[in-house]
């Protein structure tokens, strides 16, 4: 009778009765005849004492006179023509177990016939102490192909049907196995533009553009050599037996290939693409691992791509150290954000018309236990990259808040600024966080202000109008920074519900010589800002010449060193003491 997965086990009686006189092999013989598999009886050498009829039929089917075999037929020889390769290793499973070394056989066998390779799955077991056997093959080409499918699509690309990230790794720490072998380079290449295309054409285009990366990648290495697509736009070179010298030629042939343009439903695209490299030596004693070689091959793209993209780095130690100091540098910030290692400091917002001091604007620095105070530009790239800039604008809410309301408290009502990053925005959380920092400090939300540069505002103006509109509701006012600097749409501006433009410093602070040329495009700003119920603010304002151009050319607000420098909270209040002082004595003149 069958057991499991069809493996054949006689009945106890026909197992006595075959080790026995004449009649038992009438009865084996009826026992594999009603077998619907094909089965065959060997003896310990292998030859064939019994075929049943599946076998015959089978046979048959196949149309191969290699497989026609029969009774005192060499079933080994016949395995071995049909597969030299794992047939070896079945034959001796089948002699350990004529000779009672094992309790069955079961293997997938190839037969390599004329019209493609068929899967046989190969059971067995032994009849009796004389060690004849009885085999039976069942065909498993369907569930083979469908493994075999199966296991290729876990291990390659569906894209670009390139080796993937799992199994490039896994060439590339099997060629750095190999005994005495050569040295082995690693390229990583990102495509420069790829987000634009994607951005502009579609989807559609970048998966197209993708597939003809590909195969042009493909087309420019050697025989030896592996491509694969690591995700996104990146993509991996293994390059077996391969210098540095003959990496660097790799890598000057894939650039020049990606150079050409790209036809994406008939319009050319013209791209780049930066390259690191990285080369592990000759075999030796010290082991090098795959995602270490990938890893340095990728701190030399990122190289190559801040030196100006579209061109290739080698990797050297000093951007290991570098990248060893950054991750480094992060993780004290990570805690620096918890252990209030963060300060802020204040620089104040003169009103024009009356000229008071009614605001500040919230700056954050960080007090480094040994570099001492950092300023924004030495440590916010850095909390960007590791995604640290909302929980950043968290906290500069929270502790912005808490000042704000203690200095009302003393007799000082400001209005402070709090700038908001990019990423903070997108995570949808913005007017959430704002209500439970003012919440928290018992603030009105009368005296916060809500700042986003003008260039994360046009990457997503429908959000940003949803979010400004709701904050400017609940008594939140909203400006838009850096106006000026970017090159966003005046009918998004005319649909943002914002009420103050920060006038980009790089239009208040002209060069010599171009005031009048600079006074137009203030005058242009705060006259769009005015028609659309919208004040301005001049920021950035160094020089008493251009404090007195802002207020001539009807900016409503302006801040600059020339009105005071950033300063820490406890100088804030007697700064605002002595300007109002000054201020006062120059009315009553």
């Amino acid at each position: 009778m069958a057991r499991h997965s069809g493996e054949l086990e006689l009945p106890l009686d026909v197992r006595r009765r075959a080790e026995g006189p004449a009649g038992s092999t009438v009865v084996v013989e009826a026992v594999l005849a009603a077998l619907p598999s094909p089965t065959l009886l060997l003896d310990a050498e292998g030859t064939v004492l019994l075929a049943n009829t599946a076998w015959v039929k089978a046979a048959d089917v196949l149309g191969d006179d290699r497989v026609r075999i029969g009774v005192d037929g060499d079933y080994f020889a016949m395995v071995r023509r049909l597969d030299g390769q794992s047939a070896a290793a079945l034959v001796e499973q089948l002699r350990a177990l004529s000779r009672g070394e094992c309790a069955s056989v079961q293997a997938d066998q190839p037969i390599e016939l004329r019209d493609g390779t068929r899967w046989v799955h190969v059971q067995a077991s032994r009849v009796d102490r004389a060690g004849q056997v009885v085999v039976t093959h069942t065909d498993v080409t369907s569930r083979v192909a469908a493994e075999r499918a199966s296991d290729w699509r876990a291990r390659h690309d569906t894209l670009t049907e390139l080796p993937n990230r799992a199994h490039l790794h896994e060439l590339i720490d099997a060629a750095l196995q190999l005994p005495d072998r050569g040295p082995v380079s690693v390229l990583f290449l990102d495509v420069d533009g790829f987000k634009d295309v994607n951005d502009s054409l579609g989807h559609d285009a970048g998966d197209d553009l993708l597939r003809q990366v590909a195969r042009r990648l493909t087309g420019s290495t050697r025989v030896d050599d592996t491509v694969g697509r690591l995700g996104g736009d990146e993509f991996v070179i293994l390059c077996r037996d391969c210098s540095t010298d003959g990496a660097q030629a790799l890598a000057d042939r894939c650039r020049a290939s990606i150079d050409r343009p790209f036809d994406l439903g008939g319009r050319l695209v013209r791209l780049g693409v930066s390259i690191g490299i990285a080369t592990a030596p000759e075999s030796g004693a010290v082991a090098v691992r795959s995602a270490d070689l990938v890893r340095d091959a990728d701190l030399a793209m990122y190289a190559a791509k801040a030196a100006g993209r579209n061109r290739v780095r080698l990797f050297t130690a000093d951007l290991r150290s570098a990248a060893q100091r950054k991750a480094t540098f992060a993780a004290e910030l990570r805690e620096a954000i918890l252990d209030e290692q963060l300060v802020l400091h204040y620089q104040p917002i003169l009103h024009l018309p009356s000229g008071r001091c009614t605001g500040v604007e919230a700056l954050v620095r960080w007090q480094h236990s040994t570099r001492g105070l950092l300023l924004p530009g030495e440590f916010l790239p850095t909390a960007a990259q590791h995604d640290l800039m909302t929980a950043i604008a968290r906290w500069v809410l929270r502790s912005a808040t808490r000042q704000t309301a203690a200095w009302s408290r003393a007799g000082l009502h400001l209005v402070t600024s709090v700038n908001i990053s990019a990423s903070h925005f997108s995570t949808g959380t913005l007017v959430r966080d704002v209500h439970e920092a003012l919440a928290e400090a018992g603030l009105p939300p009368e005296q916060l202000v809500i700042e986003l540069t003008e260039t994360s505002v046009a990457e997503d103006a429908q959000r940003a109008a949803a979010q400004f509109a709701e904050l400017r509701r609940s008594g939140v006012e909203v400006s838009i920074d850096d106006f000026g600097s970017g090159f966003s749409s005046l009918g998004q501006l005319v649909s943002m519900p914002t009420g103050i433009l920060k006038i980009d410093r790089s239009l208040v602070a002209f060069p010599e010589g171009r005031r009048s040329e600079a006074a137009a495009a203030i005058a242009a700003v705060v006259a769009l800002g005015r028609a659309c119920g919208v004040r301005s603010l001049a920021e950035g304002v160094e020089t008493a010449e251009q404090l007195e151009l802002a207020e001539q050319l009807g900016c409503t607000f302006a801040q600059g060193f020339t009105v005071a420098r950033p300063m820490p909270a406890d100088q804030l209040a007697a700064w605002a003491a002595e300007h109002a002082e000054q201020l006062l004595a120059g009315a009553l003149r």
